[in-house]
């Protein structure tokens, strides 16, 4: 009875380790990507505050250029933080990174107009997108590492969906934000006020994130190596390992495109260019992430069972085929909009939510942050973060089609990089 009575209280112990932890690492991953989707979404918003009205053109893409430039810190962040989490520990970085997004998100709710202070409306933007890009740059393999660590080894593809299901949780009250804000308010006072909303509500949630994750404990793989392995030089490492980093690079260009574009971006695309209405749009994107959520635990637990590579690429290839065929289906109407985006990250959503463990199978305890963080950060900023702008670009001149066959090359990129890497499925990280 004693026995049976001590095993009780060591499993709700570690319940209530695992749910700490899934809390933790969640709520800080969706306040990230909750800062990115608001952006995308309020654009329109933002280009008229905080830019000239002069020329509406010059200022959306100006505004869509800014979210490039916040890419641009993501690498510096990678390394900085991945050097944080794999000298100091996963949780510190996690902790910082945090920090730092909810103070950039402050600084953009802030920010004064253009009409009252000029050019520096602009420029103080550009910082708070800088301070983002830093603290996301880190927080998201930071995250994926942590969870992959604190994962049960033959549950840690199932565990690695919270990833982009609390990433996407957080898109969606982004969007749900803004449908509720359009419906609510008039368009002048959305103008004037009612976009900045968002990025204060972004402020108080970083902050409560921060409570979170300073209560959660650090990963048994970090604690298991020794000073010397912690101390050892970080950039011999890297390049000792940089066919794993590649990898990185390889199985994210696809994905981080094709992601932007059906997940992120498509509301406002539709609204700007496709002229669709805003509000309608925004609920059609909640449809679209609804479908998102739901398919996620179903690819995990597939790679769980049948392997890491099948699921990779079937998401892909899918991905692929689909794109062309949703693409021609969006026209000006919002069930197009929901139906495209369904079935488009139906499919996103198989390496979606598998590849934060598949990152971390790739790369040795010592090196894991900042060996996923750099590649990693890399990629994003050079293909995810400039999707938008040449989405919009292109289709302004007339050349939409180009950006598609663009997207479905770097998905077959994907396709042939993941036959490189090596089956990592049950993986025991603590070596």
């Amino acid at each position: 009875m004693t026995a049976t009575v001590g095993a009780s209280a060591s499993a709700v112990q570690e319940h209530k380790s695992h749910l700490r932890t899934l809390v933790g690492t969640g709520i800080g991953n969706a306040v990230e990507w909750y800062d990115w989707a608001i952006y995308a979404t309020f654009a329109p918003f933002i280009a008229s505050a905080l830019f000239s009205k002069s020329d509406p053109t010059s200022a959306i893409l100006s505004t869509l250029a800014i979210f490039a430039v916040g890419f641009v810190a993501r690498p510096f962040g990678g390394f900085v933080f991945g050097w944080i989490g794999d000298r100091i520990g996963r949780k510190t970085s996690m902790t910082f990174a945090v920090a730092l997004g909810a103070f950039g998100s402050l600084l953009i709710g802030i920010a004064p107009t253009f009409e009252s202070v000029g050019v520096f409306a602009s420029i103080m933007l550009l910082l708070a997108r800088l301070i983002q890009g830093l603290a996301h740059g880190g927080e998201l393999p930071s995250s994926q590492t942590y969870l992959s660590e604190m994962a049960p080894k033959e549950k840690r593809g199932f565990w690695a969906t919270l990833i982009y299901t609390s990433g996407t949780v957080g898109i969606l009250f982004g969007t749900l934000l803004g449908a509720v804000l359009s419906g609510v308010l008039s368009k002048a006072d959305m103008a004037a006020w009612g976009w900045r909303i968002p990025f204060l509500i972004g402020g108080a949630l970083g902050v409560y994130a921060l409570v979170m994750r300073a209560r959660m404990k650090e990963t048994e793989a970090f604690e298991a190596e020794t000073v010397k392995e912690k101390h050892e030089p970080m950039w011999p490492q890297i390049f000792r390992h940089r066919k794993q980093a590649l990898q990185v690079i390889g199985l994210t260009v696809g994905l981080t495109v094709i992601y932007y574009v059906w997940g992120v971006v498509a509301p406002s695309y539709a609204s700007t260019t496709l002229k669709m209405d805003r509000g309608a749009a925004l609920w059609a994107s909640v449809v679209g992430n609804i479908v998102f959520i739901a398919a996620l635990p179903f690819w995990g637990r597939l790679s769980d069972r049948i392997g890491r590579k099948p699921v990779l690429i079937a998401s892909a290839a899918g991905s692929a085929l689909m794109h062309f065929p949703m693409t021609w289906l969006l026209k000006d109407s919002p069930w197009q909009l929901a139906v495209g985006m369904s079935v488009m990250l139906f499919f996103i959503a198989g390496a979606a939510a598998i590849v934060p463990a598949v990152y971390a199978e790739l790369f040795p305890t010592k090196i894991r942050t900042v060996g996923v963080g750099v590649p990693y950060s890399i990629c994003v900023a050079a293909f995810g973060g400039t999707a938008p702008y040449l989405q919009t670009w292109l289709a302004s001149i007339g050349q939409g089609g180009l950006f598609n066959v663009y997207a479905i090359v770097l998905l077959a990129v994907g396709i042939a990089f993941v036959f490189t890497i090596p089956e990592t499925k049950g993986k025991d990280l603590t070596h």
